[in-house]
């Protein structure tokens, strides 16, 4: 790896290194000053690719590219807001806002060191307040991944949780194992006691992956213990209730959420959510919820323990919003003595069924109320009108142990949302057959999923046809086969596995429903002619890790003098994306309009990213945030003739 930038370094002649905030096996991340920004704060996460030739540095790059423009589709005020990506010295990075306020991790430790940990109120808040980042995230196909402790900051400025560190390099380094590089071993996605056994072991990740992380991370802010203290991996069984008590209810929700298999835990947030709302109180819900307590100093008494507190095993681990080690220690939240007092680290609680004089006094109660229902039932069948008593009978609870009271309580109406929705359909398409035709109609929320089963090599073509919806294509992975095929209307290419491919269609973002035709037809792979020395053809042991790249043809725009729009006509050879450099600037706005076939369109800012309002075959923008040489590049299948329309105004 790469040593550390020295403080004081500028890159981009923007960006100036303070210090180093972590370090992991696979890069570093940089409290830095954004110049272009009035030096405020930002977080630089750097990749370090490991040295594996061209090609790996090839890959890398394309990696890192397809996660920032994932990290770029985050928007929510509790995540770290992506800024920009770029390379620099064989160094890829990304910018992030930076955030300041403490980890859970920082907070649980000073909560320890004083014999307390998190009460049951404030566990119940911070998952109020991070279920709906999660189903944020998930309604867009992202997995976090690595939620802990270390990873959710409680932030200064408004006392919320914000979400950090997706994962992004330790996945890079996963998937470049796959392509030859020379990587750590056992690189896993994910903390070990944190994630699920199928994210460790198989590196796949549902979103009950990320509710099972956070439900560890509950239970280790409940308990003030760590997971491996919590869990025997002999009998795959948590045991976290030894050492603290919560109501049933959360109790039932968090142990749902930790079940070994997938199937057994929620499938969504909004299964949790609905758990939680019919917990009596509603689990913390509110339609109205009031505003978060003032970041302030702990105002704590805790309770004195008769011993030590036993040793705690700690992951060290550093999140992108930590604080520079010589600023003042942000405060933790505020406990009261009551909660504290509840929350103290205790040693583990015997059952209440080893206690035999509690056995006893619950048969006395439990005859008792076998009575009263035995007596009432049979009064009912023999006196059904009965005129009202004029006297009343009062039965008193026992004195040592009171009967439980049942208080029946009102599930709330969960209202309908617009809510993505994804259906699946398989598709049955024969090599060399006839191709298949596929029609309907999607709405603004909804997603389909055509599943197509396939071999290596085989040629797979699909083109389709509807002005407001578009198709990514995913690999067996279910990762899109290469910046080509996201979003697009029409991808040619051989298939580098053999499994099952995903032709995913959705509407463009503000068009309501919109009508679609897909066709799809695969091609055998051509038999390959046997020659003396090899009569019989060996069969291919490596996939290929992408199809070929296409070829960029790069072309200025120049507007005729004193015009602001141009007219181009141009056609499409072979495996081909023409490029168009417009320049504009910042407050100007640009649109494209391109015409002709099952040509698609799509637009890069200065600094690499795709822009919002690309249709497929309309670009539209409000005023430009900055200036720059912008991208617009045209994709179609060979053939094509186009007309592409370009303008830059005020």
């Amino acid at each position: 790896m790469l040593p550390p930038l020295p403080t004081d370094t500028v890159l981009q002649n923007r960006y100036r290194i303070l210090n180093v905030l972590g370090q992991g096996g696979f890069g570093r991340t940089y409290l830095a000053q954004d110049q272009g920004r009035f030096n405020e704060l930002c977080a630089l996460k750097e990749l370090t690719p490991a040295q594996g030739g061209t090609y790996a540095l090839d890959k890398s790059k394309e990696l890192f590219q397809r996660e920032a423009e994932i990290l770029y589709r985050i928007q929510h005020p509790q995540i770290p807001e992506f800024r920009a990506n770029f390379e620099q010295d064989q160094r890829l990075f990304l910018v992030q806002d930076y955030v300041d306020g403490q980890t859970y991790r920082m907070l649980l430790d000073q909560r320890r060191a004083q014999g307390i940990a998190f009460s049951e109120t404030e566990v119940l808040q911070l998952l109020r307040q991070l279920l709906p980042v999660l189903a944020h995230i998930h309604s867009k196909g992202i997995i976090h991944r690595d939620i802990a402790p270390d990873n959710i900051i409680l932030r200064q400025q408004d006392s919320k949780p914000v979400l950090i560190d997706f994962g992004v390099v330790k996945e890079l380094a996963t998937r470049l194992q796959g392509v030859g590089m020379t990587m750590p071993q056992n690189t896993t996605v994910g903390k070990l006691g944190y994630a699920p056994w199928e994210q460790i072991q198989t590196g796949k990740a549902y979103p009950s992956s990320d509710l099972y992380s956070l439900a560890v991370t509950a239970v280790v802010l409940l308990t003030g213990r760590e997971p491996q203290e919590l869990f025997d991996d002999s009998t795959m069984t948590w045991y976290w209730q030894r050492w603290v008590t919560v109501t049933p209810g959360l109790a039932q929700v968090l142990n749902r959420m930790l079940s070994y298999r997938p199937s057994d835990r929620y499938q969504s947030v909004s299964e949790v959510v609905q758990a939680l709302q019919a917990l009596p109180g509603g689990g913390g819900y509110s339609s109205t919820q009031t505003p978060p307590p003032t970041y302030q100093p702990p105002i704590v008494t805790p309770t004195p323990t008769p011993a030590a507190t036993p040793d705690l095993s700690r992951m060290p681990t550093v999140a992108i919003g930590r604080r520079p080690a010589s600023n003042t220690t942000a405060p933790v939240t505020p406990v009261s003595k009551r909660s504290a007092t509840r929350s103290v680290i205790a040693p583990p609680r015997t059952s209440l069924w080893d206690d035999p004089l509690a056995v006893l006094m619950l048969g006395i109660v439990f005859v008792a109320l076998t009575g009263i229902g035995s007596w009432l039932l049979v009064r009912t069948i023999f006196n059904p009108q009965s005129p009202t008593p004029t006297a009343s009978i009062t039965f008193s609870p026992t004195p040592v142990t009171p009967s439980p009271s049942v208080t029946p309580t009102t599930t709330p109406t969960i209202k309908p949302t617009t809510e993505p929705v994804t259906y699946s359909q398989r598709l049955d398409v024969a090599p060399d057959g006839k191709a298949i035709v596929k029609t309907g109609t999607l709405k603004e929320n909804e997603t389909l999923n055509y599943i197509i089963s396939a071999e290596q090599e085989e040629q797979l073509t699909a083109v389709l046809d509807g002005e407001g919806v578009l198709m990514t294509v995913l690999g067996p992975n279910k990762e899109p086969l290469g910046d080509r095929a996201n979003r697009v209307s029409y991808w040619q290419s051989p298939l580098p596995y053999t499994g099952e491919y995903y032709l995913q269609l959705r509407p463009i973002k503000g068009i309501g429903q919109s009508d679609y035709q897909l066709e799809v037809r695969l091609v055998s792979p051509p038999e390959p002619s046997p020659s003396p020395t090899n009569p019989s053809p060996s069969p291919t042991i490596s996939p290929s890790p992408s199809p070929p790249p296409a070829a960029v043809q790069e072309e200025q725009v120049n507007f005729p003098p004193g015009q602001t729009k141009t007219t181009i006509s141009a056609r499409i050879e072979g495996n081909m994306i023409k490029r168009y450099l417009v320049t504009a600037n910042e407050g100007q706005i640009l649109a494209a309009e391109v015409n002709g076939g099952p040509a698609t369109l799509s637009v890069r800012a200065p600094d690499g990213r795709l822009l919002d309002g690309a249709s497929g075959v309309v670009v539209s923008q409000s005023k430009l945030t900055s200036g720059g040489t912008y991208a617009i590049d045209v994709t179609a299948p060979p053939g094509t003739d186009f007309t592409l329309d370009i303008s830059v105004r005020d």
